[in-house]
């Protein structure tokens, strides 16, 4: 509705109008400008065509703040004013997924001596869908997410026109008609394959009957209609650019052509019907092709060269702390280890040492510039650095100040050089000072006092004799300087914990659900903030844990409780769900309800150790009589359980017992003893 409708057809408006002569002025001033452009943009990727110069067919004027280019040219009609006046637009896309698989086509050819020809891909290959079918999808383009995953999944993906498919379904449209489960359900033979009408059998096959791209629309209106390409290239427009009085218009002319080449009039405006709401969710297919063929390429380097990919893929996300993370869990899920940064080793992407290890790249960690990075390598071409005296002696000090290496100390990309990092820290004042000398020194010519060409090195003073950071000061400064935990993780201690009680991961922890899920976590950030509406504190959380991060909301009610128990760099188990409201959407809002801190769980008993047996083979009296010396030696909070499994002839159900004569502490050497004992599958941490 415009501000003259509401001033004429909504009483409240037009009585307020009648009585203030502000509010009259400001309708009438609000009705002149009214539909105008509100600012000027430009489009990321679009290049208009023109037959001559540019200025001879349309308006231009220079692109408003261009931070690149402030000479850039851009025309004043948008790309429907383009489109009438004969322009020809085209949208050029960068894709970081092109970089990804240079650099990997690059170390492939430089590690294994193997030329990768992406120009000819084998898109038969049962390797690669079988990576897919196990989801498997991290890295891979356009499949990444977890509808995806599991769509590829469950479809049981098996040839590259299923990707093909599910490129073109994984869309708004055909999520909320349903068709990409119809297209499952029909591929796997739940559900009967049926063609709109006979004719439309040889069109329709390869989707099983869905209309799924904007060609198949085309072919039907040629087989049905009789359309021309061009014809039909009209109503593939039409229906793809939603334009509703143009569907209209061709439709029409769909069902009278296609009645008069003797169709049945009621089959027909079926088809109709369905061209209709297919606009909704068309896709062409030649874009699906171009995005699968990169899929499929993806998929291909990560099932046949999965160390070369995963660091081509760490390096792109260089910066995108919440993506490193993801990727290393990745990559540590293929079974490839992540090292630390290394001034000996790293370059300034993600590198592949060895078979299966990525050594972290320097680029990643903050305060080092490309410039600084330089330097350093070439400061180690002809011998690796020893000391961090030798490595100050042999980088550019300009490039390199003190705050970089510092930043490199906290990332361990010095651990190399020995010593512990807080005396390599202790120690930098002393070897810049000694460095720059020696550099001064070598640029000004000075000899040594008997006409040597240069001075005497002086001897290597030993390292200041200071305390190792704790573990968790270790961790902080890594953090600091990597954006993420790289040698350790605070969660690391409370595996046990992690793994029997958390339901989610913040990975998942938008995902919304009706029910109560519990996520282990380390709070990093507390956030207090003031409601608006009601003036009661309520709190924001950033959550951390092995998968990356995510945030969470504490309501005023919960946060009256919690205030006292929920500090910054605590490790809590946090129980909570989801607001009705957001359901539906992308990134749910966890709300937090309840929380309790994880170093809690064992000493309250809530965690048990379980001793699995068979009725048919339990341990021998010596072996009985072991443990039970062993849990009695290590008293503690811990309760004893024993799972028999076949007891009283039950088959394979399993009785739990609990020990009324022990608890015990259930340390490490404890738990590695017990193993000893019964193998590594009798002895498990259990809830209690």
């Amino acid at each position: 509705m415009t501000l003259a409708e509401a001033s004429d057809k909504v009483p409240e408006v037009k009585a307020a109008a009648a009585q203030d002569e502000r509010i009259r002025k400001v309708l009438d001033l609000g009705s002149r400008i009214e539909g105008l452009a509100r600012h000027a943009s430009v489009h990321a990727a679009g290049v208009v065509i023109a037959p001559g110069p540019l200025t001879d067919y349309v308006p231009v004027c220079t692109a408003p703040d261009s931070k690149t280019d402030r000479d850039a040219i851009i025309t004043q009609y948008d790309m429907v004013g383009l489109e009438h006046v004969g322009m020809l637009k085209i949208d050029l896309l960068g894709l970081k997924t092109l970089t990804v698989l240079h650099d990997a086509t690059k170390m492939v050819a430089e590690r294994h001596s193997v030329a990768i020809d992406l120009e000819k891909p084998d898109l038969n290959d049962p390797k690669v869908y079988e990576l897919l079918r196990a989801g498997r999808t991290a890295g891979i383009f356009q499949f990444e997410s977890p509808l995806a995953t599991d769509c590829l999944r469950n479809m049981k993906c098996d040839c590259f026109d299923d990707l093909v498919a599910t490129n073109a379904l994984l869309r708004p449209g055909p999520l909320d008609t349903g068709m990409y489960l119809v297209y499952i359900n029909r591929k796997l033979g739940r559900e009967k394959v049926r063609y709109p009408h006979p004719a439309l059998e040889e069109i329709l096959a390869p989707t099983y009957g869905v209309i799924v791209y904007q060609e198949q629309v085309m072919r039907i209106a040629s087989a049905l209609a009789g359309y021309s390409l061009a014809e039909a290239d009209v109503l593939r427009k039409a229906v793809g650019k939603k334009i509703k009085e143009l569907i209209q218009e061709e439709l029409g002319n769909f069902v009278k052509r296609a009645i008069a080449r003797g169709h049945d009039k009621k089959t027909v405006e079926e088809i109709a019907a369905q061209i209709e709401t297919f606009g909704r969710y068309g896709f062409n297919k030649s874009h699906s092709v171009a995005y699968s063929i990169l899929s499929y390429q993806t998929a291909w380097f990560k099932a046949y060269y999965p160390a070369e990919f995963m660091a081509a893929l760490l390096s792109s996300e260089i910066g995108n702390t919440d993506r490193v993370v993801q990727y290393i869990n990745e990559a540590r899920e293929l079974d490839l280890q992540v090292l630390a940064p290394d001034v000996n080793e790293s370059g300034y992407k993600f590198t592949v040492v060895g078979d299966q290890r990525i050594r972290f790249g320097l680029g990643a960690v903050r305060n080092v510039g490309e410039g600084a990075i330089a330097s350093i390598i070439a400061g180690r071409q002809q011998a690796p650095y020893r000391s961090l005296v030798e490595l100050c002696d042999r980088i550019d000090l300009r490039l390199c100040n003190k705050r970089v290496i510092e930043s490199l100390i906290d990332s361990g990309a010095c651990d190399s050089l020995g010593g512990e990092r807080s005396q390599l820290v202790a120690a930098l004042d002393h070897a810049f000072s000694e460095a720059q000398v020696r550099q001064q020194e070598r640029f000004t010519g000075q000899g040594g006092l008997f006409g040597a060409e240069s001075p005497a090195p002086s001897p290597q003073a030993p390292l200041p004799d200071v305390s190792p950071w704790t573990e968790h000061e270790r961790l902080v400064r890594e953090k600091a300087v990597l954006g993420f935990f790289i040698s350790g993780h605070p969660l690391a201690k409370y595996g046990a914990e992690v793994e029997l009680f958390g339901t989610r991961t913040t990975a998942t922890l938008g995902m919304w659900s009706p029910q109560k899920v519990t996520v282990a976590a380390v709070v990093t950030v507390v956030k207090r903030q003031i409601s608006k509406k009601t003036g009661a504190e309520y709190a924001r959380l950033t959550l951390e844990d092995f998968h990356g991060a995510a945030e969470a909301l504490v309501f005023p009610e919960a946060w009256a409780k919690l205030n006292g128990v929920i500090r910054a760099d605590g490790a809590y188990l946090l129980t909570g769900g989801y607001s009705a409201r957001d359901r539906g959407e992308e990134q749910a809002p966890f709300i937090v309800e309840s929380a309790r801190l994880l170093d809690e769980l064992k000493p309250s008993g809530a965690i048990g150790i379980a001793l699995r047996w068979s009725g048919g083979k339990p341990p021998e009296p010596d072996t009985a009589r072991a443990i039970a010396a062993l849990c009695a030696a290590h008293p503690g909070s811990t309760p004893v359980f024993i799972e028999w499994s076949g007891a009283n002839g039950s088959g394979n159900e399993a009785v739990r017992l609990r020990s009324r004569s022990f608890r015990v502490d259930a340390a490490d050497d404890l738990m590695a003893a017990l193993r000893d004992l019964l193998g590594a599958d009798g002895v498990s941490l259990v809830k209690a």
